[in-house]
């Protein structure tokens, strides 16, 4: 193999890497955003995680993430304004990173 295809596969790897890991880190900045949601309901315990794994399947509806919050905006009837939720998720996303980086190393 030349030093050209080592380098192809070492970028190809990296960029599969980066992708997993954005995933993972989205992934948890929803779940933390549906616990967030679950205790404005009033849930707890298994109820609350149950309801944050209903918030991180949304996200596979379709690209983007007006998906998940169109799904918390509907839950919460009012209680929070589409613009929170998205500040919300903002403000778990850095959690969400360092937490996924915590875990991996």
């Amino acid at each position: 193999m030349t030093t050209f295809d080592d380098r192809e596969q070492a970028f190809e790897a990296k960029f599969a890497h980066d992708e997993e890991v954005q995933f993972r880190v989205q992934a948890r900045c929803n779940k933390l955003l549906g616990l967030w949601a679950a205790e404005k309901l009033g849930k707890s315990g298994s109820e609350a995680e149950a309801y944050a794994k209903t918030v991180v399947t949304a996200d596979f509806e379709e690209a983007g993430h007006e998906d998940v919050v169109r799904k918390v905006a509907a839950d919460l009837e009012g209680q929070v304004s589409a613009d929170d939720i998205r500040r919300k998720m903002a403000e778990l996303l850095q959690a969400a990173k360092d937490q996924v980086l915590a875990d991996a190393g």
